[in-house]
């Protein structure tokens, strides 16, 4: 049986899903399904019971990264699916979304949140909403958590109690919890400019180089010294509101990056510790990093050596060949004691500090 959360809102496991997808009742059911679960489409559900068994569907949607009408995610990968909507189920009256997720500790849940939280609340308006996973224990839960933390204002440690006094067997596993937190600290979203957000990509690209996998150019942010690219030194002053710092070449002047590509860390703390500004408190981040005697940065499009995959080297500007940093996917140790992974290091000693 799928468990109450709040007033219109249920999650489950796969057989829930199943009941609600073949009941025949007209009233009380289920008007809209989250499937949460390692395919999206609805044979997952179908064969999941011996022999198998019919659910009529009808597709609404379907949400491909890197194509029209998707959000710009940098951490997901052109090309692969985001979720789809369909209608399924006796008479087509359950509008059911289907994210292709698994349930392990390396899935990027994260960039998938905001739209699960935001058709929770439409099916909510207009009905009963059940979400599910396989077993109902981690993936569901971690998306009803993060719903009660964005709807509450409740903090992760609030929200998981409170679902856990409803199913107490509940555990969303450890990856997730870590992604909860981050969307705790961005202020209960998804905040792609924050320097959280930025470290938990870096994250997600070293696993990818660590398990072999080729590092693509849609990772690599735009080069901020090209005419036309935001921040460039071509570009006309901006206004005093969106003017920032901008590094530039010690010896030709060009710009090799500006702040918004800086991932701050908290010094000597190891990478497990970074420094943001706390949205949801409205405090201000004290910045310690004055004395760190380098910049770690994104990858950028000027990193030639990055794209051409090399584990380690150095990072040269691409105008005039002078030697910036250093750069390697296993992390270097910053002279204040944190080490960062991977690392995209500028030496401030070779850059000098502007602002456009």
């Amino acid at each position: 049986m799928p468990h109450l959360v709040r007033e219109r809102l249920f999650f489950g496991d796969i057989n829930d899903a199943i009941a609600a997808l073949t009941s025949t009742a007209s009233t009380d059911g289920f008007t809209h399904l989250l499937s949460v679960v390692s395919s999206a489409s609805i044979s997952f559900i179908t064969d999941s019971r011996p022999g198998g068994i019919s659910i009529p569907t009808e597709d609404v949607s379907r949400v491909v990264a890197g194509e029209d009408g998707a959000p710009p995610v940098s951490a997901v990968p052109p090309g692969r699916l985001m979720r789809v909507v369909e209608r399924a189920g006796v008479g087509l009256r359950v509008t059911r979304m289907a994210l292709p997720l698994r349930d392990t500790e390396e899935e990027n849940l994260l960039d998938h949140l905001e739209p699960c939280l935001d058709f929770i609340d439409e099916g909510r308006k207009v009905g009963n909403v059940l979400v599910h996973c396989f077993a109902g224990v981690s993936r569901s839960a971690t998306v009803i958590t993060a719903y009660l933390m964005r709807t509450e204002q409740k903090s992760l440690e609030e929200a998981l109690e409170s679902l856990k006094e409803v199913n107490e067997s509940v555990c969303p596993n450890d990856g997730f919890l870590e992604q909860l937190k981050l969307f705790e600290e961005m202020g209960f979203k998804v905040d792609t400019s924050s320097p959280l957000y930025k470290r938990f990509r870096l994250k997600l690209l070293g696993q990818s180089y660590k398990i072999g996998e080729k590092i693509e150019s849609y990772v690599f942010e735009d080069d901020p010294g090209l005419p036309g690219q935001p921040n460039s030194s071509t570009q006309n002053l901006p206004s005093k509101e969106t003017q920032q710092t901008a590094y530039r070449c010690k010896k030709c002047r060009r710009v090799v990056a500006v702040q918004d590509n800086v991932v701050s860390h908290t010094p000597g703390e190891g990478e497990s510790r970074f420094q943001w500004h706390n949205k949801r408190k409205g405090g201000h981040s004290y910045n310690k990093e004055q004395g760190c005697s380098s910049l770690f940065i994104e990858p950028l499009k000027w990193m030639t050596p990055v794209e051409d995959g090399a584990l380690e080297g150095k990072l040269s500007c691409i105008h005039c060949g002078a030697r910036l940093g250093y750069f390697n996917w296993s992390g270097i140790q910053c002279n204040c004691g944190s080490w960062i992974t991977p690392a995209f290091q500028i030496s401030k000693s070779k850059v000098d500090i502007s602002t456009t």
